[in-house]
């Protein structure tokens, strides 16, 4: 449950509006509901500003929908990462407003229009076009915290005058998102030129000897570029997250302009 709502549903308790048994059964299932699959944690949203987001990889839709049922009812927005194709038709039909990013594999179940918490857009760079799903999850998970994102594909070290063509854009960033596969270098290169937070995250994009990432994740931790934070190999998801608490940091939430 979002803080908004239980604000509003305190006011209404002290304007008489509602009883004092109807609050307790809406809130009774905080801080958490067990559904025998799962203890959804509804106090979340409270805690991190944000509500329990579901890992769709591994579970099966019934399990999927089940979650999304106790999200909706409390009126929490809800977001599904790693979801595969073949889970997402039965949740349309269920859900039919939710939106489903198959590039970065999530799925968005928007019930409330999210207020803009950041001091200024996040920027999301991919070093390559293949780098682009991970890229996606970042940019994704972002918006649906409350943030202005603006995304530049294709800017990999190969072609430095690329890079060097968007330096304006990145100085006017409040965080940097960079995702790079093969040796990683990309994070460096942008952290060099602002000076901004860069959040970088390694891709499994690359040849035999990149290891599926492991050779971007070492290069990425070895930077000499000062301010660059890493997340683990493919976390778009995790990137996202933390540009948008770090965007918010100090600063007062906002409506989204319409």
């Amino acid at each position: 449950m979002e803080q908004d709502r239980i604000r509003e549903l305190l006011l209404h308790v002290k304007e008489g509006l509602v009883s004092v048994d109807e609050a307790f059964q809406k809130l009774r299932d905080l801080p958490f509901e067990d559904i025998g699959i799962a203890c959804i944690d509804h106090h979340r949203s409270l805690r991190r500003g944000l509500s329990e987001v579901i890992y769709g990889e591994g579970k099966e839709v019934d399990d999927i929908l089940a979650i999304m049922e106790k999200m909706v009812v409390v009126g929490d927005n809800v977001m599904v990462t790693r979801l595969s194709k073949d889970k997402v038709e039965p949740i349309k039909q269920k859900y039919p407003h939710s939106l489903y990013y198959s590039k970065g594999r999530l799925l968005t179940l928007i019930q409330k229009a999210p207020r803009m918490k950041g001091k200024g857009p996040i920027l999301v760079i991919s070093a390559g076009t293949s780098d682009i799903p991970v890229a996606e999850e970042a940019a994704v998970t972002a918006r649906f915290m409350g943030n202005e994102v603006e995304v530049i594909h294709d800017l990999g070290v190969s072609g430095l005058h690329r890079v060097l063509s968007h330096r304006e854009k990145m100085s006017s960033a409040s965080v940097i998102i960079v995702v790079a596969g093969m040796e990683g270098a990309l994070p460096s290169v942008v952290g060099g030129l602002v000076d901004k937070p860069v959040i970088a995250v390694p891709s499994s994009v690359g040849y035999g000897a990149s290891f599926e990432g492991i050779a971007a994740l070492l290069g990425m931790l070895n930077s000499c570029a000062s301010g660059v934070t890493v997340v683990n190999i493919d976390n778009g998801f995790g990137a996202g997250y933390a540009a948008s608490l770090i965007n918010r940091c100090g600063d007062e939430s906002r409506s989204l302009p319409s």
